[in-house]
């Protein structure tokens, strides 16, 4: 079996990729799920390469890691993604804590289960931007808690190709 490579990116974020699976910005098309993960809720998001524009998916709250990963497994038959993005949790100051290291264990075994490409991407203030926006349209944070884990997750992808983008035009 191919081994995966931890890749540590110039922005401060990381990736696991398989060998020979690298793509240039200027080929990169097709679906990416995007993933705000959390003990209790995954917000899921969508988006697409060519467009480069995500939209709030659903919300995973399953009980049982099991029923998470077939929920997952189902939007991946769905959706048939290219790569997928996990928010990476960090504190403000950009340093790890406890919910990092099981957000690095859930990209793995993301990776490990599906064979796709996952890209770790800095997630601080994500949640914060979501309850904003929410905001913006009327809708109370507190009462629609798996709207802002969904639009986390967008803007989590939001950041991913904006990075992309960033380091093409370098």
């Amino acid at each position: 079996m191919t081994e995966a490579l931890v890749r540590q990116t110039r922005d401060g974020g990381s990736s696991i990729r398989r060998p020979g699976r690298e793509k240039s910005l200027g080929s990169a098309r097709g679906t990416v799920l995007a993933f705000d993960f959390g003990l209790k809720r995954i917000g899921v998001a969508v988006g697409e390469w060519e467009t480069r524009l995500a939209h709030p998916l659903e919300t995973i709250a399953e009980e049982t890691v099991a029923r998470r990963f077939e929920r997952i497994a189902a939007l991946l038959q769905v959706w048939r993604p290219v790569e997928l993005v996990v928010g990476l949790p960090l504190t403000l100051e950009g340093e790890a804590h406890a919910l990092t290291r099981r957000c690095r264990r859930f990209a793995n075994q993301l990776h490990g289960r599906f064979g796709l490409p996952v890209h770790l991407v800095d997630e601080r203030l994500t949640s914060v931007e979501a309850e904003a926006r929410l905001r913006e349209v009327g809708a109370r944070a507190h009462r629609h808690r798996q709207a802002v884990d969904q639009v986390a997750a967008q803007r989590i992808l939001e950041d991913h190709f904006a990075q992309a983008m960033a380091h093409a035009a370098a």
